[in-house]
Formats: C-alpha cells, sequence, structure tokens
C-alpha cells in the first residue's frame, strides 16, 4: 500500500478488503443468491447503511468479488506458463490447464461464481469482460506463440466450421491479428474441453466413476494438447 495515502484512505481500503473477505464466506455458505450486503454489514459490526458507502447494492459487490476472481485466476495460470519457461509450447498449454483445475479446488465457490448457474437479477457489467478474456487468453497466447514459431501443426479442421465474423471478434478482442481462423477454434474447442471438465468433477459429477479424477483429466489434457496441434 503506497506510503502517501491518509490514514483515511488506508482505513477504507482495509475495511473494502474485509467486505469482500467476508462476502466471500456468505457466498460459501449460502450461494452468490444468498449474498447481502446487510448480512455483511452485520459480521462485520458496521451499522447496514454504513457499507453502501463502500458498495451501493449487492450487484456492486458481486461485481467486485468476479472481478477479483478472474484476476486471481488469470494470474494463476499467467503464473504457470511462466514458470513453464523455455518448456515445450505442449508443456505450457499442460500447465496452464491444471493450474486452472488447481485455482478451482482451491477457490470452488470463487470457480462457480464465475463459470456456474447465472446469480438471478444480476448482469456482469462490461468492465468484467476484459479481465473474463484473460483466462481463455492464457490459452489462445500458447496457441499464438507456437504459431508465430512455425510449430503448430492442427489436425484437420472440421467440416463444419465456426462463424466467421464471430472468430474474428475474439481474435480482434485478444488483439492476435495474424492467428489463422482454424487454430483459434481449435483453441476454443479445447480450452471448453477442459472447462467441462473441471466443472464436472468440481460439481461432484464423477463420483462412482472418475473419482479421484487426476488422470482422466490428464487425459482430457492430452487430448485438448493434440486437438489444437500443440503435440
Amino acid at each position: 500500500m503506497p506510503a502517501h495515502r491518509t490514514a483515511r484512505e488506508r482505513a477504507r481500503a482495509e475495511l473494502t478488503v474485509a467486505i469482500k473477505e467476508e462476502a466471500r464466506i456468505q457466498l460459501a455458505d449460502r450461494g452468490a443468491g444468498g449474498l447481502s450486503l446487510r448480512a455483511v454489514a452485520r459480521e462485520l459490526g458496521m451499522v447496514s447503511s454504513a457499507i453502501y458507502r463502500y458498495f451501493p447494492s449487492r450487484d456492486h459487490l458481486l461485481t467486485a468479488l468476479i472481478l477479483d476472481a478472474y484476476t486471481a485466476l488469470a494470474d494463476a495460470l499467467d503464473a504457470a506458463v511462466q514458470t513453464a519457461g523455455e518448456a515445450t509450447f505442449a508443456d505450457r498449454w499442460r500447465a496452464a490447464a491444471h493450474a486452472m483445475r488447481d485455482w478451482a479446488h482451491a477457490h470452488p465457490h470463487e470457480y462457480a461464481l464465475l463459470y456456474g448457474t447465472p446469480v438471478p437479477g444480476y448482469q456482469a457489467p462490461r468492465d468484467t469482460v476484459g479481465p473474463a478474456g484473460r483466462v481463455p487468453g492464457a490459452f489462445l497466447g500458447i496457441v499464438a506463440d507456437a504459431w508465430r514459431a512455425g510449430t503448430l501443426d492442427p489436425p484437420d479442421p472440421s467440416p463444419v466450421s465456426a462463424p466467421h465474423t464471430q472468430v474474428r471478434q475474439i481474435i480482434d478482442a485478444l488483439e492476435l491479428p495474424d492467428l489463422p481462423d482454424d487454430a483459434v477454434v481449435a483453441a476454443i474447442d479445447a480450452w471448453t474441453q477442459l472447462f467441462g471438465a473441471i466443472a464436472l468433477e468440481i460439481n461432484g459429477q464423477f463420483v462412482g466413476s472418475f473419482d479421484p479424477a487426476d488422470d482422466y483429466v490428464a487425459h482430457a489434457v492430452e487430448l485438448q494438447v493434440h486437438l489444437v496441434g500443440l503435440s
């Protein structure tokens, strides 16, 4: 925290952190739909009217939690890829994929907030789009690096092609203008497979079959590496 902040600014920043920490506790206990500003204020010993000076509504608090979660997950993926360093592009994908799964296990309620059932009555504002894009962007960045290095070799594209306009919108949003459409679609296919496997595991859908799911997820990641053309 910068030293030049006033005591009031430091106190406000500390209380903002405390509010979000208590909100995450409620998130785990009641789910996003049960989050209540008044309940958060009560647990922190605040009068209910005071919390609205920090977060004007429940939706503002939800947005803050979502932004924090997207940032934390994306930072975990970036750190995993950076740690992989000069490893092959396939190993970088593997590192990011397993980092995503590890983060989901460590933060299941925040993961559900990002990728679970939509919260009734809540509509995420535009300022969540950029942080949200960092997550698939971490994987697409690996694909882009492999393409530029001349080592990307995806299988033949599916005979059913994705809508060109939507693909180009993704490419433009992630500032990857030199990446061909087929490579982007393959990367998104692989990312959605990873997301699906993690979602099924986190929601207990592998109980009685692939439980624990370590070997199955590792198998799924290898399929993703092949699908993208990194193997």
